[in-house]
């Protein structure tokens, strides 16, 4: 397995890898997200490849004050062999090299296998309540 950053020609593979793992959703244009993820931080938008084939992706992100992790999927046939785990311990070692002090997940609260994915890595359920606004409609729904 090889674990890189994302280039302009995984744009197709990426986007079919997020709907095999149920990462979409209508509200979210995949396109224009992946569109903004390369204009800003691209080398921290990561793919694992196995045999050519892009297998699992996260997109991370850091703001100069804590750090982020996004599209988190591995391919339901390669899941179970350390893809998930590899894609963390690598943007957390970006991270890491940035000066970054924390990183802050967003995941369903119905979503109980990703949840105690990330408690297995020591992240830890915060006392926080998300809020969000919708700056820009990408997609009516």
């Amino acid at each position: 397995m090889e674990i890189r950053a994302f280039q302009q020609d995984d744009f197709e593979e990426v986007i079919t890898l997020w709907d095999r793992c149920d990462l979409l959703r209508p509200w979210n244009d995949p396109e224009l997200d992946i569109e903004r993820k390369m204009s800003y931080d691209p080398d921290l938008f990561l793919v694992a490849v196995v045999n050519g084939e892009i297998v699992g992706s996260l997109m991370g992100g850091y703001d100069g004050h804590r750090g982020s992790a996004y599209y988190l999927g591995v391919h339901p046939d390669y899941r179970g062999r350390g893809i998930a785990n590899a894609l963390v311990n690598r943007l957390e070692k970006k991270l890491i090299a940035r000066g970054c002090p924390k990183i802050t997940l967003l995941v369903r609260q119905e979503n109980d296998a990703v949840i105690g994915f990330y408690e297995k890595l020591d992240y830890d359920t915060l006392d926080s309540v998300t809020l969000g606004k919708r700056l820009i409609e990408d997609r009516e729904y």
